[in-house]
C-alpha cells in the first residue's frame, strides 16, 4: 500500500513538473532548447573520409543552423496557438531538442488546424 501511495505521488509530482515546464515555455516564449546532443550526434554520423571539415564543421555548423532556426521561430511564434506550442513544447522537452524539429512540428499542426477550420 505504501508502494503505491508513493509510486502515485512521484507520477503526480512528475506529471505536475512536465506540465510547468510546458506552461513556463509556452507563456514566456520560444523555449531555450539544449541542441547540442542533436548536433553532436549530427556531426558524428556525417564524419566520412570524404567530407571536408570532419565532424567539428558539421557540429558548429549544426549549432547555427539551429540558432537560425530560433530566430525565426522568434518571429514566427505568435502565428501559433496555445494548443499547438503546447503540444510540440511537450514533444521538444521530451527528448533531444531540436528547433528545426520543433519549427516542423508546429508548421505541420497550424496546417492541420488550417484543414480543419
Amino acid at each position: 500500500m505504501t508502494k503505491t501511495i508513493l509510486g502515485t505521488s512521484c507520477l503526480a509530482s512528475a506529471l505536475l513538473l512536465a506540465a510547468s515546464a510546458v506552461a513556463s515555455a509556452q507563456s514566456s516564449g520560444v523555449p531555450n532548447l539544449n541542441v547540442k546532443p542533436v548536433c553532436r550526434g549530427i556531426a558524428q554520423q556525417a564524419n566520412t573520409p570524404g567530407e571536408r571539415g570532419g565532424p567539428d564543421l558539421g557540429y558548429s555548423q549544426c549549432i547555427q543552423s539551429e540558432m537560425a532556426m530560433r530566430r525565426k521561430l522568434i518571429h514566427r511564434w505568435a502565428r501559433y496557438t496555445p494548443d499547438e506550442k503546447a503540444n510540440c513544447i511537450g514533444n521538444e522537452m521530451g527528448g533531444y531538442g531540436s528547433y528545426t524539429d520543433l519549427a516542423t512540428c508546429l508548421e505541420m499542426a497550424q496546417e492541420a488546424r488550417k484543414l480543419n477550420n
